[in-house]
């Protein structure tokens, strides 16, 4: 027969080992994970003082979960059409990066739904994140895990010699059909080395300096439409996608400066059919 004071012991002792695993459940719930501690200080150190909003569906981040290859990873992010939201920049940050801030994306026209693709270099374990900033001061934020290791200290694909040569030059991607006044895709190509400073020279061992694309100003017909500004975690030959509306005729023209003060410029004239 059990006692009565036997029985409230019993339960005595049951309330309090619940009690202490609520508390330890408890705690475990509000402890922050690593990732979100490494946001919290970058949001410090990039918008200082500002609301960074969940951007819920008005944006959008495409990376792959686990990257083929650090050095080269794709990116795409995308602002929802219809929403009206006045989209001005997107920033970019690789948060686990040595440098976070990718690049930061400015649009000419907010007013519409705005697409970039990119490719970037991914040095640990990170969250990606893509936070828009709208024409009222808004920041949107949305971000996505990335399994990937060691692109910012990945050697660079083309040899030293090659990549002297080629650098600066460009290219320009263009849908076959190209109609007046209808947005299309543009890719611009840029060859370049984009050394991070965390490389070393296969032949002497040393460490390679850091040299990289650091601005791009995309103008059409002498208008701007996007301007871009990047650090060392964009891949090697950054690549970038863009929204163009182009005229019946028009001409295209890029400028470019690396980190060393080298000036790249390059034109190409554009033909688009009728529009209706």
């Amino acid at each position: 027969m059990t006692t009565p004071h036997r029985t409230i012991s019993a339960l005595a002792g049951t309330t309090l080992a619940g009690a202490a695993w609520l508390c330890l459940s408890a705690g475990t719930a509000l402890a922050a994970s690593p990732q979100d501690e490494r946001w919290d200080m970058l949001r410090d150190m990039y918008f200082a003082g500002r609301t960074v909003e969940d951007a819920g569906p008005l944006l959008s981040l495409e990376a792959p979960k686990r990257a083929n290859d650090a050095a080269v990873v794709p990116i795409r992010i995308v602002t929802a059409p219809g929403s009206g939201v006045q989209v001005t920049a997107v920033h970019l940050i690789v948060d686990e990066n040595p440098v976070p801030l990718a690049a930061t994306f400015r649009f000419a026209r907010g007013d519409g739904p705005q697409a970039i693709d990119t490719r970037v270099r991914v040095n640990a374990y990170t969250n990606i994140t893509a936070v828009a900033e709208t024409g009222d001061g808004r920041l949107l934020r949305t971000a996505q895990f990335v399994k990937a290791s060691g692109g910012c200290s990945a050697p660079a694909l083309k040899n030293a010699q090659l990549a002297v040569a080629r650098m600066g030059k460009m290219k320009l991607n263009l849908p076959d059909s190209i109609v007046a006044g209808k947005p299309v895709i543009a890719q611009l190509l840029i060859s370049h080395p984009n050394y991070t400073g965390m490389q070393y020279d296969q032949l002497n061992y040393y460490f390679i300096p850091a040299h990289y694309v650091k601005t791009v100003a995309i103008r059409y017909n002498g208008m701007p439409v996007l301007d871009v500004q990047s650090d060392i975690s964009l891949s090697e030959d950054p690549s970038i996608h863009f929204s163009l509306v182009p005229d019946e005729q028009g001409t295209l023209e890029v400028t470019a400066e690396d980190s060393n003060g080298r000036v790249f410029k390059e034109s190409w004239p554009i033909r688009a059919n009728p529009g209706s």
